[in-house]
């Protein structure tokens, strides 16, 4: 690879010289269906789970027939049929799904174990310590392999922890800890089975130090300048390679020949595999393609409302849902603060516990991304994880989770990401800054996500029900001022109301009002007010976005605005508007009007909340300027 860098038939290059026992060790220790999710250096996971060399190399090289298709690098891919899963640049992001492996497995009673690596930097991120934590407390079948080379990049570890040993840190999470010498093939493969026996016996999690050095530096363009000649000297006798073949040595079948036909037959090997790669095309795509490739399809039919109608709130239309597909699906596993035996902050997941018990109603430590990522490992084993945000503002702490691992894994390697996220989000209620935000423009920029936001207990039941079996990650936003305050008629049965699909809430002819979630209310209050004839569009959800339906009304009323109760700058508001102006200009008779909150922070005070910041009190305002333009 290093040749091919120098050759510019590769674009970058992450070397494991001087590591290749910890890869490999590991690799050899583990059971084939034992979990790995690796790191950049880890190249000797994936020769020794016998990936095919193939497609390794088209994968190294941005060929086609990589893991890919040309649209990530590296090992930044996962491998299900090798129980490989690859990494994203986020160091510590795949620790929290080891997790969801790890908790996958003692669900199912499976004596599996899954392994995660990380680099000594990378320690210092938060979901290390999210990670660690979950383990502890859930006793998980997950082993922390630490490779400490001495560098960060090219800060040393003395400018990154204080602690003596990094493996000091277990003490702190209750679990076992060690540190072993990574450059020693043969104690690395002891201590992992050692580890992986234990986590078996449901001993719960270990971190593993490895002390190693990596010869290169952290990227081959990045040079080692900055590391002390004499560090190399050190270590360049203890080359685990060569200590190896030294130990080798003492056999009396390891002769010269044998090493000679083990070269060649690797040689041989990995030449069939280059030679292959270097003459594999380069990627091409075409515009559909990369649009198709970016969510997984639904292969699931819906099942329509029927059957006998009761009058619901909106809160026990959310709770309704979630016990009956709890009921009917037994991969659906419900995680959150405080949610179990208390039963949520807003009591939605009361009385869950009694029925379903705690393995499948989960409290959680106060972590938004540990959590999150373990929900992705969950459904890669096939679960159907639903996460709670205490408050829809907290998911800010997960944000990385959401926006890089899980809205771009399907595009990247075409594993699908089964995972809801449940964001209690609205103002109205003075709860203040940190309680009140929507959030939902904050993912509407992000392919790979869906965003769903209700406004009756009918489509919240329906909703919630499609976002559990949709193969997509999907952001559930449920506003907190409608969960005790409107009702109306729910269907009994558990049935299904397909995303980008809008609801035509009230048919008109002077206006149209484009809104979901709270604004939904507000506008038929309005109109009703005013007295005048309004089309009222209730989007229901965001990604995908029903622009048939919304551009429809817009060619019969003429007229049209976009309420929304987030922030009016960024706000989703501002890209409707610019499809009506794209795609229905012609027939606009006023300019398109965007009605939202105030650009502040919400604010606790109950006057400065709805006198100030929320959009109602300027609504009637912006109708009459649009009816009378």
């Amino acid at each position: 690879m290093l040749l091919l860098l120098r050759q510019g038939k590769i674009s970058k290059w992450f070397s494991g010289i001087g590591q290749e026992a910890i890869a490999v060790g590991a690799a050899l220790a583990l059971k084939e269906d034992d979990q790995i999710l690796p790191m950049m250096r880890n190249l000797g996971v994936f020769t020794t789970r016998k990936v095919e060399l193939k497609k390794l190399f088209c994968q190294l090289m941005g060929k086609d027939g990589g893991f890919t298709k040309g649209r990530d690098r590296t090992f930044h891919f996962g491998h299900p049929e090798k129980n490989i899963t690859g990494m994203i640049s986020h160091l510590a992001a795949m620790l929290p799904v080891a997790n969801g492996y790890g908790l996958a497995y003692q669900l199912n009673r499976e004596k599996r174990v899954a392994l995660a690596f990380i680099g000594d930097g990378a320690t210092s991120e938060g979901d290390f310590h999210e990670a660690l934590n979950l383990a502890a407390v859930w006793k998980l079948p997950v082993i922390f392999l630490i490779e400490n080379n001495g560098y960060g990049l090219s800060t040393p570890t003395s400018e990154q922890y204080a602690c003596e040993n990094l493996v000091d840190r277990a003490r702190g999470y209750g679990i076992c800890g060690v540190k072993i010498d990574g450059n020693n093939i043969l104690e690395v493969i002891k201590e992992i089975k050692k580890s992986a026996d234990f986590a078996r016996q449901g001993k719960g999690p270990t971190l593993i130090e490895a002390a190693t050095f990596r010869m290169r530096g952290h990227e081959e363009a990045s040079g080692t300048k900055y590391v002390p000649k004499k560090l190399f000297e050190k270590w360049e006798k203890h080359d685990p390679i060569k200590n190896f073949e030294k130990y080798l040595s003492t056999k009396n079948w390891f002769t010269d020949l044998v090493k000679q036909e083990i070269e060649d037959e690797l040689t041989e090997r990995l030449n069939v595999g280059i030679d292959f790669a270097l003459n594999a095309p380069f990627p091409e795509s075409t515009e559909s393609a990369e649009l198709k490739d970016v969510y997984a399809p639904i292969e699931h039919s819906y099942t329509p409302p029927n059957g006998k109608i009761n009058t619901l709130r909106f809160v026990d239309a959310i709770k309704e849902s979630l016990f009956q597909k709890m009921e009917s699906d037994e991969k659906v596993i419900l995680m959150g603060q405080d949610i179990a035996e208390y039963g949520g902050v807003f009591k939605i997941s009361e009385g869950f516990v009694e029925k379903f018990g705690k393995e499948r109603v989960r409290n959680t430590p106060i972590i938004e991304s540990g959590i999150i990522g373990a929900a992705m490992g969950l459904s890669f084993e096939g679960f159907k994880p639903v996460v709670e945000m205490q408050f829809a503002d907290f998911v800010s702490c997960g944000f990385n989770q959401i926006v890089n691992n899980l809205a771009k894994n399907y595009y990247r390697w075409e594993q699908g990401v089964n995972v809801t996220i449940r964001m209690p989000s609205g103002g109205g209620i003075n709860a203040g800054p940190f309680h009140s935000q929507n959030p939902e423009a904050w993912f509407f920029h992000v392919p790979g996500l869906k965003i769903v936001y209700p406004s009756t207990p009918e489509d919240a039941k329906g909703l919630l029900h499609a976002a559990i079996d949709d193969p997509n990650p999907v952001l559930f936003f449920e506003h907190k001022g409608l969960y005790r305050s409107i009702k109306s008629e729910v269907p009994e049965n558990l049935y299904h109301i397909p995303f980008g699909e809008a609801r035509l809430v009230q048919e008109g002819k002077e206006l149209s009002i484009i809104t979901y979630g709270k604004g939904v209310s507000w506008a038929m209050d309005i109109s009703k007010k005013m007295n005048i004839s309004t089309d009222i569009i209730d989007l229901r959800s965001l990604i995908p976005l029903d622009e048939k339906t919304l551009l429809s009304s817009i060619k019969k009323t003429n007229r049209a605005i976009v309420l929304h109760e987030a922030n009016l700058t960024g706000g989703i508001g501002g890209e409707i508007a610019s499809i009506i102006s794209e795609k229905a200009f012609e027939y606009l008779d006023a300019p398109v009007t965007r009605v939202a909150s105030l650009d502040t922070p919400i604010p606790f005070g109950e006057k400065l909340e709805s006198n100030l910041y929320l959009p109602l009190r300027r609504l009637q305002e912006k109708i009459n300027q649009v009816l009378e333009y």
